[in-house]
Parts: structure tokens; sequence; C-alpha cells
């Protein structure tokens, strides 16, 4: 629990600033550049989807907009917080629940689709999470995860590489040099990703499971304030 409260402390310290970056986003271009990659994987009806990780409830609003039933957890409370304020903002009716990642309340096979954005890289038992999200989607449904190898990044060190607008120059020295700290503290961090995640999701029972390392080239071509220099993988897998 050391860690994970360590993880809390952390991101409830970023909640606010973190909130008005996704809200940015969610108004901006990449609101579309994301919905047009997750949109490939879906089938056209509405489905019951599963934001795990969802911060301040960038895919979860994203989604309910596009007319999907959608419930975002969190394990910090005051991102919860964030993510029901701009949800109302935003005229979306989704539900968000705190909740740990690696123990889902749900009852097995639940919803259709499971989705994450940059979080597993956090998970001090990803191997737990994973099978988590494998039970709590129905047969056939989809998990997809969208992380990268940050593990292997050093923000304090990396922070002159970023463009001069980028949301981590508005981060406090302390707090970036806390998250290096935690991935350091991290089994996650020494793995080889995304291999190691795929050979566990098939381990797991997944029937299939596959990588798209190019992603991030598509979301990310402009070097501003969302700009993510760290290759972004997806891990698309099916039950």
């Amino acid at each position: 629990m050391e860690i994970k409260n360590r993880i809390i402390n952390y991101w409830s310290r970023r909640s606010g600033d973190f909130a008005r970056l996704r809200r940015d986003e969610l108004n901006s271009y990449m609101a579309d550049l994301w919905l047009e990659e997750i949109r490939k994987y879906l089938p056209d009806k509405p489905c019951r989807i599963l934001d795990i990780g969802t911060g301040s409830g960038f895919f979860a609003i994203l989604l309910g907009k596009a007319g999907h039933y959608v419930e975002g957890i969190d394990l910090t409370a005051s991102m919860i917080e964030e993510a029901k304020l701009l949800a109302a903002k935003s005229g979306v009716n989704s539900v968000f629940k705190v909740m740990d990642a690696e123990n889902l309340l749900y009852p097995d096979e639940s919803f259709d689709i499971v989705l994450s954005r940059n979080l597993t890289w956090t998970l001090p038992h990803p191997r737990k999470a994973y099978g988590e999200w494998h039970r709590v989607l129905k047969k056939g449904g989809m998990l997809l995860n969208f992380d990268a190898d940050y593990g292997k990044e050093h923000l304090v060190q990396d922070l002159n590489s970023l463009p001069q607008n980028h949301a981590h120059h508005n981060i406090n020295s302390d707090l970036l040099a806390e998250c290096d700290s935690i991935k350091a503290n991290l089994d996650i961090s020494q793995l080889r990703r995304p291999q190691w995640d795929s050979s566990v999701l098939q381990q797991i029972g997944f029937a299939h499971v596959d990588t798209d390392e190019t992603v991030g080239k598509r979301i990310y071509s402009q070097h501003d304030e969302f700009y993510n220099p760290t290759p972004l993988f997806l891990i698309r897998a099916v039950k």
C-alpha cells in the first residue's frame, strides 16, 4: 500500500492542472484524433465501456458523447471529482467511481469494452490488473490499452527536450522528481513493453492479442502542449 499511497498523493497534487489539460484536449483537434483511433475497433452499436484509470474523464466523456454507456474509475478521489465536473460541463452522463484498477468491484462479464490510457505503467501489480480486466469483459469483449514505456523515461532530465508550451513545464520540479522516483520502484518499469503485456494477456486467456506501435505518430504529430515524446502503443486483446 505504501507505493499506492504515493501514487494517489502524486496524482492528487496534479489533478487540477491535469484536468485543465484534458479539458483543453477535449475541445481541440485531439478529440477527433482519439475518437478516430478508437472507433476503428468498436462495433456499430452502443457499447458498455469501462474506462480504467479515467483520470479527469477524457475517454469516458469522449465516448459518452459518441453514444456509449461509459463508467470511468480511478484510484485518486480528486481525479474522479474533476471528471464529474468536466462531464457535467460537457453534458455527458458517464458514471465515475473511485476504484482500484487491480481490484474491480464489478461482476464477471459486465462490459463489452475495457479501455485505458497511460495507466498500466503506474500499476504495482499489472498482471493482477490484466486478470481483473479480462474477468469483467464479456465473451468476445475487447481490451484497448493505450500506453507507453514511461518507466524508461526520466521526466527531470528530459524536460528541456519538450516544446516550451508543453504541460510538463508547468509541473513543480519536486513533483517531476517524485514521479521518476515512483517509476523506479515499480517492477513494470524494468519490463520490455509491449512485448511483456502481450505475453501476459495471452497467458491470462485472451483469445487474440495484437499491438500497434505506430499509433503515437498519428496522435502526436504536432509538437504542442499535448505532445507526447514517448512512443505510444496500443494493445488490443479480444476475450
